[in-house]
């Protein structure tokens, strides 16, 4: 083996993981490498062209409040925004962004190339190096050649182990028909790292000549867009693309159960764990047998290309029952297929076995993010790429690392999920899975996390800025409202009855009267003539804000007791067997993930309440010292 140039931190894989990892690491002034096995896969979307979507939204807001890369290169490459659940309440509101795929490469790879410290190289990682102590001391690849390093972060995406099926037939490949990663699944089994196998898909593109659009439903975007960050102007960019909506129906079915022997998903060649919120079509007929249709979005994947991605249809079914199944679409009479759908197989870890930080629990220095540690979606890996960037600098400077609590945000609770209950299938966020939601809305991710991006010196002067400058605007008209009093007046009983609600009889305080549903901050403050200067992001703001506030005391009040739970750590290591009270159960998985505080002890499978009295008690009497 040869040496080559040294590194503070490697990071092996370019996609939306790795991205963030590489960019963070480097800005925190750690000379980083980022390993590719092609430049041309930078920011690569191998499966939909957009991001965001219902909770991913969070997600990229969170990034972009903490410093990431995700928010601004989609609002750079953006081409229709549009902001998702609007017909129900604020905290589950989520914006999402169609894509020019290749623009998004270019500007991601464009990124990474003027970050200072950061080193792209295309080449195949085969191995990692560990000292007697098991600690990271470099990386091998496929040459044999050697990058000394300090910390290593895996981003390997579906790129392990990958074989692509598509009928009876399948072969090594990655995802988009790159080259598979070859060599470093054998690598990570010999070091000890347990890994198994899951699977996704993706639909066929097709040619934007050959779809019927006058028998399908048009799809606009936003007339006032929001940004995924905060520190661009929507006003700059284009949202003027549409895209499409058409539906299957029984004669689609029909084909797809016809074929089901010739399915590798139904006939036994895939053994990978596939994603439950994001079947197969074929999966979807078997599932859903009572359901007449189901829709398919067409998706422009660029403004200056001609293939369209067809949503919710993914399959592994052969290239021919494909053409049938498709043309049986209305509108779809004539479809061209472009690219064949197809389904992938690939190697993960169980997270459990990494601590809240994303680093391995049995090694020093080696961190892991994205489709990697079990997920699906480009979101939910560049959100864990930026936590495992972020620390495993921390590791090389000897600074603190972060863990973001569950309360924190969307990316705290996707790798509290992941760390203490793993996965037995692609995870996928969404709101429902935060207790927290309430208070996590997209629009609160920057006075959650931007002092945080702050202090590992992600986050700019400018836009720190711009950020307390903001705060302080929210702030003071929350005050200044919460003092004003609404005396009985004909016009702000003409809006109160005009909005649909009563009107008032003697004064009350302005906050009391926007709690209201019906009554907007707009519209009272028009009505009593008051005037707060505040940007259109400022105002609305401030309106959730004093909303939300009473019921945001309620859930906090059903969240403090595990909130204490969270700030009781637990010795590592611990010898739970020798715990008198607790279940067989809990002794088990508990000395398997060893929790670092009681709250994610409560949120291990098995662990029951009873198992966390006894925990409390047994600290209390000094478990664990000595």
């Amino acid at each position: 083996m040869g040496m080559l140039e040294s590194f503070d931190v490697a990071v092996i894989g370019a996609g939306h993981a790795g991205i963030e990892a590489a960019v963070a690491s480097a800005k925190r002034g750690c000379k980083t490498a980022l390993f590719t096995i092609s430049l041309d896969q930078i920011g690569n979307m191998p499966c939909n062209p957009s991001i965001g979507g219902s909770a991913k939204g969070h997600l990229v807001r969170e990034i972009d409040a903490l410093g990431g890369v995700m928010g601004k290169a989609a609002d750079a490459c953006c081409i229709q925004m549009r902001m998702l659940n609007q017909s129900k309440g604020a905290s589950v509101h989520s914006p999402r962004a169609q894509t020019d795929r290749r623009a998004y490469h270019a500007k991601t790879k464009q990124i990474c190339e003027n970050t200072e410290n950061l080193h792209i190289i295309q080449t195949e990682i085969a191995d990692i190096l560990l000292d007697e102590n098991r600690c990271v001391t470099g990386v091998v690849n496929a040459f044999g050649g050697v990058y000394p390093c300090k910390a290593v972060v895996i981003c390997a995406g579906t790129f392990l182990g990958g074989r692509i099926y598509i009928g009876k037939t399948s072969m090594e490949s990655g995802p988009d028909a790159c080259l598979p990663a070859r060599f470093l699944s054998q690598k990570l089994v010999e070091l000890g790292i347990s890994l198994r196998r899951f699977k996704t898909g993706t639909p066929c593109r097709v040619h934007r000549r050959s779809i019927d659009y006058s028998v399908l439903q048009r799809q606009t975007g936003d007339p006032n867009p929001r940004a995924f960050s905060f520190a661009v102007d929507a006003a700059v960019w284009r949202n003027d693309i549409p895209c499409w909506i058409a539906n299957t129906n029984e004669n689609t079915h029909q084909i797809i159960r016809d074929n089901l022997s010739e399915s590798p998903l139904y006939g036994g060649l895939i053994h990978g764990v596939g994603p439950r919120y994001c079947p197969s079509i074929e999966d979807k007929v078997v599932r859903f047998s009572t359901r007449e249709r189901h829709q398919i979005f067409v998706e422009p994947t660029g403004i200056d290309c001609d293939e369209m991605y067809l949503q919710g249809f993914s399959t592994s079914l052969p290239e021919f029952v494909q053409l049938a199944m498709y043309r049986s679409v209305k509108g779809f009479e004539h479809i061209e297929i472009m690219r064949s759908a197809y389904a992938i197989e690939y190697d993960c870890i169980d997270p459990k076995s990494l601590f809240s930080t994303l680093a391995f629990r049995d090694f020093h220095g080696l961190y892991s993010a994205g489709q990697f540690n079990g997920t699906s979606g480009y979101e939910e890996a560049a959100a864990q790429g930026l936590v495992a960037g972020i620390n495993a600098s921390a590791y090389v400077l000897g600074e603190e690392e972060l863990t973001l609590p569950r309360a924190s945000s969307y990316i705290g609770t996707l790798i509290d999920d992941l760390v203490t209950k793993g996965c037995e299938d692609p995870y996928r966020m969404m709101t429902a899975r935060s207790e927290h939601r309430l208070s996590l809305r997209h629009s609160t991710a920057d006075a959650r996390l931007t002092p945080i991006g702050r202090k590992y010196r992600l986050v700019g002067d400018s836009d720190y800025d711009a950020f307390t400058k903001k705060m302080a605007h929210i702030s003071d008209a929350v005050e200044a409202i919460s003092k004003q009093t609404v005396h009985v007046s004909a016009a702000v009983n003409e809006y109160l009855s005009a909005a649909g609600t009563s009107e008032i009889s003697v004064g009350c305080r302005m906050d009391a009267l926007l709690r209201r549903p019906q009554v907007t901050l707009s519209g009272l403050s028009n009505a009593l003539g008051l005037s707060f200067a505040l940007t259109p992001d400022e105002a609305e703001e401030v309106e959730l804000k004093i909303k939300y506030e009473q019921y945001i005391e309620r859930q906090n009040k059903q969240n403090r007791h595990f909130s204490n739970l969270e700030c009781i750590r637990l010795p590592k290591p611990t010898d739970y067997t020798g715990i008198h009270g607790l279940s067989s159960e809990a002794r088990e998985k508990l000395g398997k993930q060893q929790p670092e505080n009681l709250a994610q002890a409560s949120r291990i499978s098995g662990v029951s309440p009873a198992d966390i009295a006894i925990l409390m008690t047994w600290l209390k009497a000094g478990g664990g010292r000595g």
